[in-house]
């Protein structure tokens, strides 16, 4: 985002119906508080951060017990202002003093123009505005003599993720440290650690070895071919992820070893490595390092916050810091390649750990060499670089085969069809020219582009197919036409849908592919088949209890005022919400803390791929099938890839590769099923559903009510 004047700024938009961004001209004034549908602050971790009560109550401690008298106090990225409303607390700020005042002040740092309006109202609610100074600039465009009279001598801040250096935290104290502190300042938090701990898992396995997993399938498709085991991987970097709900699928092959200390007191480097030496605890294969930090909040080491998983929190150590699920900080998986490392009990572990002024990495090593056959690839270095989780769905039996027939039924008994991959799919692509030796096929690939065409350059000859069978429309400003298929018409579209750098948006948002299906039905013949040629919007009632108390409306947090920052953060609660509660968002739900289905799955509405995009609706009435709490509904697509509809794919709650649509209620809801004797009498007995889809901007738009 960037400022056009003092009253406008740029904002960038997407267009889910065709993956495009444009910049278009917001007005500074307008106030986005009123619209809990604007994106702004919505689909940000503000909220979840805010309804973190055990970080806040951390926070307050250690503030409270670092500012001992006046002093200049400096928040970087300060968000709501919450911290700085601490510290202007914590040191009796009142009106009458002005910025330089021997008596103290706060500085509040915040870049993000949405939030920094917001944080101005929150302010003025709780009293604050005149005791802190806020200024709209990024930490290292402050300059003391210009924004600030002099260095600050506190630091406070939170600008730490799930890895701890992703946001920027090394170079952000560097320059804070050179241009804008005191020597040796106080901080907040005092320092940081990180540990690790050695796992087998079959699940986190799956998330990066395609080639050991492609082994498996019987279907003579090589997406990564002996020789090119890592032409199509996954990016070595740590993957935020929620490792409870793994629990049991893991093995645990070491004791937790301390691995980084990031003092925030002092200038930290860019560049460390550290090599440690771990006993295995159990035989088993090393999958992954899974890794978590504890921030020491004062400096006495009393005041302490873990993000360390419920099986370190549960144990009695060094390592547990106890804490409530919350989804702005998770764990972090750093995956073992190929199928891991075999260890032994008692075995010594190498572990070389590297980081630099944004991430951390490892190599790992036994007293065995490791074979480097699996780190072969194309000599000029060239590799394709997917999500785990979509490394693990094109390694899954199940999915592919269901794929393989769909498009093995519509092939047979067609000479030399022309068909088009809509999508980013490479699967399909080489499961088309597999097929048909005949077939013309040309890939979109709206997203790969020119390395999509590379990568089947690649893998065509491990897969018997030529490569003047495939070509690659690359003219993104353009749309396919005739001129592009010989002269032909359309006999097969297909899509799985995937859209490269799309993943993990709300599902619906995949119906880009019956977008790009109607901008080609010119070209279509008349008895083109189409893959998916149905998609269906499918939800369930659920018991979510962590994820809504995550994002639940905000009161008072440590005596401030935060209910004017509801309706901007998309909060749900008793604050007179919309009536039909907040916004859906994207998860995955199995990794959302407690979970329960309470209702049947249930269909809503249809979308026809067989014929060009229009606006539709629909509606559903479901029966409780369990008591318990209701916190929301939970949406998804099940994808449809025959006429006859035997061939199904589901992107549901029991699929972890991909993102669920969640809308939370306003209030949570007893429910539950009729019952003779013991049902209670509140219960609400069913729920209706009804969905809008909007042809023309691509949203869909869920009501709810219930029915005793």
């Amino acid at each position: 985002m960037s400022s056009v004047s003092a009253h406008r700024i740029f904002q960038l938009k997407l267009d889910p119906l065709t993956g495009k961004s444009e910049w278009v001209i917001i007005d500074e004034n307008d106030d986005a508080s009123q619209d809990p549908a604007k994106p702004d602050l919505v689909t940000t971790s503000y909220l979840d951060m805010l309804n973190d009560t055990w970080r806040n109550r951390a926070f307050q401690e250690a503030i409270d017990k670092t500012l001992t008298k006046p002093f200049h106090v400096l928040d970087i990225g300060a968000g709501t202002g919450l911290l700085s409303m601490m510290a202007a607390r914590a040191m009796g700020l009142d009106d009458r003093m002005t910025p330089g005042s021997i008596k103290g002040m706060v500085t509040a740092c915040e870049s993000f123009l949405p939030m920094l309006k917001l944080m101005r109202k929150v302010l003025h609610v709780n009293g604050m505005e005149r005791k802190i100074n806020v200024i709209n600039k990024r930490s290292d465009e402050l300059k003391v003599g210009v924004d600030i009279n002099s260095r600050a001598d506190v630091l406070v801040s939170e600008i730490l993720d799930s890895e701890l250096l992703g946001e920027g935290l090394i170079p952000t104290l560097q320059n804070a440290h050179d241009m804008l502190l005191v020597d040796n300042p106080r901080t907040v938090p005092y320092r940081a650690m990180t540990y690790g701990q050695l796992v087998e898992s079959t699940f986190l396995w799956k998330l990066q070895d395609l080639y050991n997993n492609e082994m498996k399938a019987s279907d003579g498709i090589h997406l990564v071919p002996t020789g090119l085991e890592t032409i199509l991987r996954v990016k070595r970097q740590q993957y935020p992820m929620h490792s409870d709900p793994l629990k049991e699928g893991i093995k645990l092959l070491s004791e937790p070893f301390k691995i980084f200390e990031f003092d925030f007191w002092k200038r930290p480097d860019s560049h460390g490595e550290t090599d440690l030496v771990i006993k295995a605890s159990d035989d088993g294969r090393v999958n992954a390092v899974i890794s978590w930090w504890v921030l020491q909040l004062d400096y006495e080491g009393t005041i302490f916050y873990s993000t360390a998983p419920k099986w370190i929190k549960d144990s009695v150590t060094e390592f547990s810091v106890a804490g409530n699920w919350c989804d702005h900080w998770k764990q972090c998986v750093w995956f073992i390649p190929g199928k891991g490392e075999s260890i032994s009990k008692g075995e010594e572990i190498h572990l070389h750990a590297v980081h630099s002024d944004i991430s951390i990495s490892y190599d790992l090593k036994t007293q065995t060499p490791r074979s480097d056959s699996r780190q072969l690839m194309l000599q000029d270095g060239f590799h394709l670089v997917l999500s785990p989780e979509k490394i693990a769905l094109y390694g899954d039996a199940k999915w592919r085969q269901c794929m393989f027939s769909a498009i093995q039924n519509v092939l047979q008994g067609k000479d030399s069809p022309v068909c088009v991959v809509a999508d980013d799919s490479v699967f399909l692509a080489t499961l088309i020219s597999h097929l048909s030796k005949t077939a013309f096929v040309t890939s979109l690939f709206p997203g790969l582009r020119e390395k999509g065409l590379k990568y089947l350059q690649a893998i065509a000859e491990a897969n018997g197919i030529s490569i003047n069978q495939t070509k690659v429309f690359s003219n993104s400003n353009d749309c396919l036409t005739m001129y592009n298929t010989t002269s032909r018409k359309v006999d097969l579209l297909v899509g799985e849908p995937f859209y490269y750098g799309h993943e993990g948006r709300l599902p619906w948002q995949n119906l880009r592919f019956w977008k790009d299906r109607t901008v080609l039905d010119e070209i279509l013949s008349k008895d083109a088949l189409v893959i998916p040629c149905k998609g269906i919007l499918m939800a369930c009632a659920m018991f979510l209890p962590d994820l809504w108390r995550s994002r639940c409306s905000l009161g008072k947090i440590e005596g401030f005022d935060h209910t004017i920052a509801n309706s901007a953060l998309g909060a749900c609660g008793n604050f007179s919400p919309p009536p039909h509660g907040g916004p859906c968002l994207p998860f995955f739900v199995w990794q959302c803390g407690q979970i329960k289905e309470l209702s049947e799955r249930f269909a809503i509405m249809e979308f026809d791929f067989l014929k060009p995009m229009s606006s539709c609706s629909g509606k559903a009435k479901v029966d409780f099938s369990a008591s318990g709490i209701c916190h929301g509904f939970v949406f998804w697509i099940d994808w449809v890839l025959d006429i006859e509809g035997y061939i199904l794919v589901s992107s549901g709650p029991d699929n972890r590769f991909w993102k669920q649509g969640v809308k939370l209620l306003a209030e949570p809801m007893a429910v539950g099923p009729e019952a003779p004797v013991d049902a209670a009498a509140d219960e609400y007995k069913s729920a209706e559903i009804e969905a809008f889809f909007d042809s023309s901007s691509g949203d869909l738009v869920v009501q709810h009510s219930f029915v005793r």
